[in-house]
């Protein structure tokens, strides 16, 4: 399992938009095959700073998500609202590692 944490920084005239555009693309992303959880979080001190926590059964599924027509739209419709680039972290998973626990 990979998890990747993505950090993004939105211009707060964004946020509302950023938020439907994500949600969006969180919709898509968790119906793909070996996507185990793609969540979206806000900050409460600061709303306009969201981590993306998603995760994949396998690497392969994880850049496959890359290459989604969903993904793709997302991207390139958030480009310009971003206060600063996105950051992308990836991660081992320690535990759970049995599937049946995401």
């Amino acid at each position: 399992m990979i998890v990747t944490t993505v950090e993004v920084y939105v211009k707060e005239e964004h946020i509302e938009d950023f938020k439907k555009a994500t949600v969006e693309n969180h919709n898509a992303s968790i119906r793909e095959a070996g996507n185990l959880r793609f969540d979206v979080l806000q900050s409460i001190d600061d709303p306009a700073r969201f981590t993306l926590y998603e995760a994949y059964e396998t690497e392969k599924a994880a850049a496959e998500h890359k290459n989604t027509p969903h993904y793709l739209k997302w991207r390139e419709r958030v480009a310009d609202w971003m206060a600063k680039p996105r950051k992308g972290i990836a991660h081992q998973v320690v535990a759970p590692e049995e599937r049946e626990r995401w």
